[in-house]
């Protein structure tokens, strides 16, 4: 049953990473929109809430900096502190409530205060402790980051979710019971949508939300849509809370989401423009884009840069590749957050940030390159925003900073890969060189851990890989056929692993993933 934050700590979270929680994004996110970020020196850095530890760990080693996080349900704290003491970096968890948290005495001032999931999921009681935090924590100058369900854009199912918890008994179900009692609910809904229901006629969107939602996993739904607290908000709803807490909001740190030349036309950008409260800007930007979640970002006592400042600071800004150079697509809509890009104008500036030896490059350096040079300077900027806003690159830190996560980082990476051996929930690994994570599917980081553990080269690791399938029944897929025989799949494997070793290992070594 839910306790009284609101949650569900009797069912275990999903092992999800989440970049935007990191301090290297946030900061470019706020000197994007022109302001000014925390400071760097003496960090610390605070995770409200933090599930399964990930992010929180995967910051902790990347990132130097002192680092706290709570969640309520002992297990995550169990599970986090676990990792923090493989990776060595500077970290404590704690499996206690907020007030508790609240209550300590040894709780410092932070730089950074971020929640992710937690706002539209906690009831208006721990709303209140969780602002208390930030008044009483967070350093002048200081930055919140807070997701949430954002309305307008669950309109359509929130009556639809009401009726399913009520008729699948999801608020009250027993830890073993909650898959069952929500995959009832789902099925309550077809029986509804099945009878003719006047509701999915008057909202036509209802059954597309529906069968989207029915797709996730059980232990995220636990958690998210049939929390009972779960309640998506207005912008102004959370801002205005905030403000009390002395808070301004500065931006969103989704970098899509900054760009409006990417979600609205001409017309709706001169509607905004026409509207002298950015705070009703904001919102209205919401319905024109029919928003469903948002990732805000606050500052208390927020200091605007001057452009010359802004730009000084973007110049001298590295960012790196995250992906090969080679598998990016052109013009392919669905890649990458959903944005297709334009080969006449990121290739030259894929190619750029690819050349010498695929390190980190300054913006500056960028707009220095010859091809670069001949293209628009603010669509190149846009550009750069799209490419981290996207996930293909991410700023990256300074040498100080990455020499300093190096180690913690492949301790921590090595004590994940061991555990995909068992388990392959955990999809992303620590990169010191952008101070956040890379994705790493399980496979990927298997051949790290026969690597690591001496195996010589792609057949040996394949064998490993091999050994590891065997032993938990797992099987190999290729073209859409499972493969049957033992030849077949020793194989598959190996030429998997000489891919990986030619294409997919240069760049996890240049992003410091592995050595």
């Amino acid at each position: 049953m839910a306790d009284a934050s609101g949650s569900r700590p009797d069912v275990g979270y999903t092992f999800g990473y989440y970049r935007e929680l990191s301090p290297g994004l946030i900061d470019f996110a706020l000197v994007l929109a022109g302001v000014e970020p925390p400071a760097r020196a003496g960090m610390r850095y605070l995770e409200l809430g933090f599930g399964q530890g990930l992010s929180a760990n995967i910051h902790a080693a990347a990132c130097p900096g002192e680092y706290w996080g709570e969640d309520f349900n002992p297990a995550h704290a169990a599970n986090a502190a676990e990792w923090a003491k493989a990776s060595g970096a500077k970290a404590r968890f704690t499996g206690e409530s907020f007030a508790e948290l609240a209550a300590r005495e040894d709780l410092p001032e932070f730089d950074y205060i971020v929640l992710h999931g937690v706002w539209s999921w906690v009831p208006p009681a721990a709303h209140e402790t969780i602002l208390d935090i930030i008044r009483r924590r967070l350093k002048p100058g200081g930055a919140v980051y807070v997701s949430y369900n954002a309305q307008p854009g669950w309109t359509e199912i929130l009556p639809l979710r009401q009726m399913m918890a009520l008729a699948a008994g999801t608020d009250t179900a027993s830890p073993e019971a909650v898959p069952e009692a929500i995959d009832r609910a789902f099925a309550f809904a077809e029986q509804l949508h099945a009878a003719g229901a006047a509701f999915f006629a008057a909202v036509p969107g209802a059954k597309r939300r529906l069968d989207a939602i029915a797709r996730l996993s059980r232990s995220h739904l636990a958690h998210d849509h049939f929390n009972p607290t779960w309640t998506p908000m207005y912008f102004t709803e959370v801002q205005a809370p905030m403000a009390q807490a002395g808070l301004a909001y500065a931006t969103t740190a989704s970098l899509l989401d900054q760009l409006d030349e990417l979600n609205l036309t001409p017309e709706q950008i001169q509607m905004l423009a026409g509207l002298p409260d950015p705070l009703q800007r904001e919102s209205v930007r919401d319905f024109l884009v029919y928003q469903t979640f948002r990732r805000d970002l606050y500052v208390r006592d927020a200091r605007a840069l001057a452009p010359q400042d802004r730009g000084e600071r973007l110049a001298r800004q590295r960012v790196a590749l995250t992906v090969e150079a080679a598998a990016v697509a052109y013009d392919v809509t669905g890649e990458g957050e959903e944005v297709a890009l334009t080969e006449d104008l990121y290739a030259p500036i894929i190619a750029a940030l690819a050349a010498g030896d695929g390190g980190p490059k300054t913006i500056a350096e960028l707009f220095g390159d010859p091809e670069v040079a001949r293209l628009p300077p603010g669509l190149v900027l846009d550009a750069i925003a799209v490419l981290i806003g996207s996930g293909r690159a991410h700023p990256a830190q300074s040498e100080v900073a990455v020499q300093a996560a190096r180690a913690p980082c492949l301790r921590l990476n090595a004590h994940l890969a061991r555990r995909a051996r068992t388990s392959g929930e955990v999809r992303y690994l620590a990169s010191p060189v952008i101070g956040a994570g890379v994705k790493v599917p399980r496979l990927e980081q298997l051949f790290l851990a026969a690597r690591a553990d001496g195996a010589d080269g792609p057949d040996a690791w394949a064998a490993e890989v091999d050994a590891v399938f065997a032993t938990q029944g797992l099987a190999v897929v290729k073209d859409g056929r499972t493969l049957e025989t033992e030849a077949e799949t020793r194989a598959e494997l190996a030429r998997l692993a000489r891919a990986f070793e030619a294409d997919r290992l240069p760049l996890l070594r240049r992003l410091g993933v592995a050595d």
